[in-house]
């Protein structure tokens, strides 16, 4: 087993590699770390999910997926509609005035916090490519015996990444104990979101 630490940290880094970028669950996991809203069960939602479809493409669900076209557009089509939704929320909270300062109260409840992070992660078919295809083919790729520490090592980065986003957020709450910080952030966060709608919609279309 003198091959187990590789196969760990070629998961690991695979999966880091993939994960940090600015997309739409990075970015809500970001404003609920500066609003100290319900991180931990974010963290281990996007942790988790994750997890079982990295587990899922090792195991062959990529080519299962790859052979039926037509679901990646259903989820191109309703990922479109949830970011366009949420961008347009974002939006609207800046000429509202409804940011809100790192840890005021009437935020949203666990299950609407939960409710979102199933959104932008399993209704983004980014997710699937990232985790199911590539993630999993790496994996598979692996000798049989090894492949249960490649997932491991993959989820792990993922676990690592969603905790020091979503509790790291805490370090920029001086920033953002200003109004304005909120403004420029739901003005990117709509941006972003609305971008992405585009570009699957665009993808639903085709």
């Amino acid at each position: 087993m003198s091959n187990a630490l590789p196969v760990f940290l070629t998961g690991f880094a695979l999966s880091a590699a993939l994960i940090v970028a600015i997309g739409a669950q990075n970015l809500f996991v970001l404003r609920q770390g500066l609003r100290r809203e319900h991180v931990g069960p974010i963290v281990l939602f996007c942790g988790a999910a994750d997890a079982v479809l990295i587990a899922a493409g090792v195991a062959g669900l990529g080519a299962a997926l790859a052979a039926v076209p037509q679901l990646a557009r259903l989820l191109a089509g309703a990922g479109a509609a949830f970011l366009g939704w949420y961008g347009l929320k974002a939006l609207r909270r800046i000429g509202a005035g409804e940011t809100m300062a790192a840890g005021a109260d009437g935020g949203v409840t666990l299950g609407r916090a939960l409710a979102a992070t199933a959104g932008f992660t399993l209704l983004n078919p980014h997710v699937y490519l990232d985790t199911v295809l590539v993630v999993g083919a790496a994996g598979s790729a692996q000798p049989a015996a090894l492949r249960p520490l490649f997932v491991a090592g993959a989820a792990a980065a993922s676990f690592a990444w969603f905790a020091s986003l979503g509790y790291g957020a805490r370090l920029l709450a001086p920033l953002f104990a200003r109004p304005a910080a909120w403004r420029v952030l739901d003005g990117a966060v709509g941006i972003v979101m609305l971008t992405l709608a585009a570009m699957l919609a665009a993808r639903a279309a085709a």
